[in-house]
């Protein structure tokens, strides 16, 4: 699990001084235990399907809002009012795609140091209530470590967190994430797709479920837009699964990794 490890089993690791060996194993949870799971849906910030009913609150998700789009910064107002996580959906250049797909003040590979950080923290500053950040589109972005490393170094001074949306297998988030003892995690089942019915986001969301039963916890991504609706209600039709499967929906922060299960030595360090 990417769960904090109790105090208990803290003092009791390092009485044993197996440290090392003990926090680089995942925490494995309990049969009985309830497994985590986060719902990031993306694309929030414009005029677009399934916005309003996920606004509803009817389920807990994390809403990654893309900045600069004309409701933007109201989205993330009632994203944060009716009981919502909420995160900034970065857009960031692909290696194949539109310009236009990436909307105003995109991340591009041809910016500068000094541009690409203007532009992340105008993006802080136009989605209030953001506690993490996660990437749109962006496979050519994810695997350049200088803008990446500018990124990330705007994402800790403000203290969020990241989420890799998994656009390359090539992306160095992870790596760079760890280095600035960033909280960090990645995407683990995508939920829909242009097309997708809300049969597919239904069995999709048991995929889900399959993952947090062997890990603990899990992360998946859906979005709004043309398909907005069907993912919400394709959503709204597993909770009774979930919660039957003992699956709890939780902000994606709750199960986000943390720098003290990495490094239990960083954490008994005196301020």
């Amino acid at each position: 699990m990417k769960a904090y490890p109790s105090f208990f089993s803290l003092v009791m690791v390092l009485s044993l001084s197996i440290t090392s060996v003990i926090f680089c194993t995942p925490f494995t949870a309990k049969a009985d235990e309830w497994k985590k799971v986060a719902i990031v849906i993306d694309d929030f910030g414009g005029n677009v399907k399934g916005v309003e009913s996920f606004l509803k609150g009817d389920i807990p998700i994390t809403a990654a809002v893309m900045p600069f789009l004309e409701y933007s910064t109201e989205q993330a107002e009632e994203a944060h009012h009716a009981g919502l996580e909420v995160i900034i959906h970065l857009p960031l250049e692909p290696k194949k795609g539109k310009a236009s797909w990436l909307g105003p003040k995109g991340i591009t590979s041809d910016l500068s140091n000094e541009e690409v950080r203007k532009r992340v923290e105008e993006a802080i500053d136009d989605v209030p209530h953001a506690v993490g950040l996660n990437n749109h589109m962006g496979s050519k972005i994810v695997e350049d470590r200088r803008i990446m490393g500018v990124i990330l170094d705007v994402v800790k001074e403000h203290g969020l967190y990241v989420i890799d949306s998994g656009t390359s297998n090539k992306s160095v988030i992870s790596e760079l994430a760890e280095e600035r003892r960033i909280p960090y995690s990645v995407r683990d089942v995508f939920l829909d797709d242009s097309l997708s019915s809300r049969s597919h986001v239904a069995k999709q969301m048991r995929l889900l479920q399959k993952v947090a039963a062997v890990e603990g916890d899990a992360i998946g991504i859906g979005h709004v837009g043309v398909k907005g609706e069907e993912t919400a209600a394709g959503i709204l039709s597993s909770l009774r699964d979930l919660e039957k499967n003992k699956v709890q929906i939780v902000p994606a922060s709750h199960i986000i990794e943390s720098v003290i299960e990495q490094d239990p030595n960083y954490f008994w360090t005196p301020n």
